[in-house]
This record gives structure tokens, C-alpha cells and sequence, in this order.
């Protein structure tokens, strides 16, 4: 069992890890460059666990420490105990969930070997709200997507805001990089793809008609909120796609479209 280490100054340097949590610019910078990422709540640490990813440490509050007791027993990293008080000092936030663990990064799989033996991908380009990240990445495990590609300018995924709305799912699916971005389009669908672009445009094929759960492999390209796919993107796909709608709404926000179209590109039902 890992030692519960109390620490009672929120400025000592085990801490590091958690300090500053909320600037988000500071710490899209700092771990990637410092191969960690933050883990929050209890079913998102044990996820991360179960996932295999290695842990750095762990900041509990006296509560957690109680429940994440069997985490503890096979900890090989410190876990530090701190009052509520202290946890909202180093974070810069209530840490309500009372459960943090600072996680070890895993070397990015390159976009052909997460293609190798996947048939349903979503491919995101500028999608740099870490929530629409996390909800879907969420979406695409639940709704059997086998792989997630990120144009560089994406959003990270491990970025603790993107772990917990997606409740840890994109430790689930694999995801990679396409860099450069026209041309990891083209490998895509060198690798036999069929690229559909989804746009809300009117001139788009409505997705029931595309039918894209009869495509042997099918990537599906999303946009950033608001603007959408470029130009540039839309004209390296197969085919433009939109979900039909009523009452006058011309959009949906990319977390939500995303899911409805994860579920008209899965073959059959999810689990199946």
C-alpha cells in the first residue's frame, strides 16, 4: 500500500503537478511538454487505471482517501492527502470530487496504425472546445466508432476538461494526428475510406440516403462549432452529408450531430 503522504502547504513543490489548473493556456502548454495529464474523479482515475495509463501521483482529500482506498493499496506513485481548503488553493477551483491523479502521457500511435484495422473513424478538424472534444470522443465510444484522427489544431484530448465530460471514454478509443492535414486526408483515403464531410449544407446528401452503414469503411469529417469543415476540407472528401431537421433549426451543436451521425455510420446497433 502507497504511504499517504499529508501535505499541509499549497505551494510544495510535490504539488507541482496540480498547480493552476483552471489557466487553460498554461497548461495546454505544460503537459504535453511535461508527459502528463490530469485525471479527475474517481471513476475517471480508476478508467485511466484500468487503461493502463501510469500513474505520477495522486491528491486526495481526507474523503477520497477512504474511498479510493483499494487505488491506494496498489499505488506504486505517492498519494497526497490535503485539506479541501489547501486542494482549492494548488487547482485554483473547489475540487468537489475530491479525487485528482496526475497520469503519464502514452506515446501518440501514428494515424496509419490506428487506421490499420478500424472501419468506422471520426476526423475532426479545429475542434478546439474541450468539451465538444470530450462529448465526442464519449459518443464515439459509446456508438462504436473505432478510431478518432485530429487535425492539428484540435483541442487536446487529455486536457482534464475533455477526459471529464467524456467520463474517461477517450482512454477507449484510439486516436491519432493527421499532420500535415490535406495530406493525412488523402492517406485516409489511400487506406480505403470513403470520406464523408458532414455540413449542414441544403445541397448535401441526407445521411439516410448516403447510407453509410452499407460502406465498408467510412470516415466521418466534423468541423469546429460554428464554422464548420473549411472549404479545403470539403473538397477533399467523398461526399457531403447532412442530418435532415425540422422546424426551422439549420444546425446542431457538433457534439450533438456528431452522435447522430456516429449512430447512422455504426453497423447495426452499438455492442453489436
Amino acid at each position: 500500500m502507497a504511504e499517504l503522504i499529508t501535505v499541509e502547504a499549497p505551494d510544495d513543490p510535490r504539488l507541482h503537478d496540480y498547480t493552476g489548473l483552471t489557466d487553460v493556456e498554461l497548461r495546454r502548454r505544460r503537459e504535453p511538454a511535461e508527459g502528463l495529464f490530469i485525471a479527475e474523479g474517481e471513476k475517471v482515475v480508476r478508467r485511466a487505471l484500468d487503461s493502463g495509463y501510469r500513474m505520477r501521483s495522486m491528491l486526495l482529500t481526507p474523503k477520497w482517501a477512504d474511498v479510493m482506498r483499494d487505488v491506494v493499496e496498489t499505488a506504486e506513485a505517492p498519494v497526497y492527502v490535503v485539506s479541501p481548503a489547501v486542494a482549492e488553493q494548488v487547482t485554483g477551483y473547489h475540487v468537489h470530487r475530491g479525487a485528482l491523479a496526475s497520469m503519464c502521457r502514452k506515446p501518440l500511435p501514428a494515424a496509419d496504425e490506428v487506421l490499420r484495422t478500424a472501419r468506422r473513424v471520426a476526423v475532426m478538424e479545429s475542434v478546439n472546445d474541450h468539451t465538444n472534444i470530450g462529448a465526442i470522443f464519449r459518443s464515439a465510444a459509446a456508438l462504436g466508432m473505432d478510431a478518432v484522427l485530429l487535425s492539428p489544431d484540435c483541442a487536446d484530448p487529455l486536457y482534464r476538461r475533455s477526459v471529464k465530460v467524456s467520463m474517461g471514454a477517450v482512454f477507449a478509443v484510439p486516436y491519432a494526428r493527421l499532420d500535415p492535414w490535406l495530406d493525412g486526408l488523402a492517406a485516409v483515403r489511400a487506406a480505403g475510406f470513403t470520406l464523408l464531410a458532414l455540413t449542414p449544407g441544403e445541397q448535401a446528401t441526407p445521411l439516410d440516403e448516403a447510407a453509410p452503414h452499407r460502406t465498408d469503411r467510412v470516415a466521418l469529417m466534423l468541423g469546429a462549432e460554428g464554422t464548420g469543415l473549411t472549404a479545403k476540407a470539403m473538397d477533399a472528401s467523398d461526399l457531403r452529408v447532412r442530418i435532415p431537421m425540422a422546424h426551422g433549426v439549420d444546425s446542431l451543436n457538433v457534439g450533438a450531430a456528431a452522435a447522430v451521425a456516429f449512430y447512422a455510420v455504426a453497423t447495426g446497433r452499438p455492442g453489436s
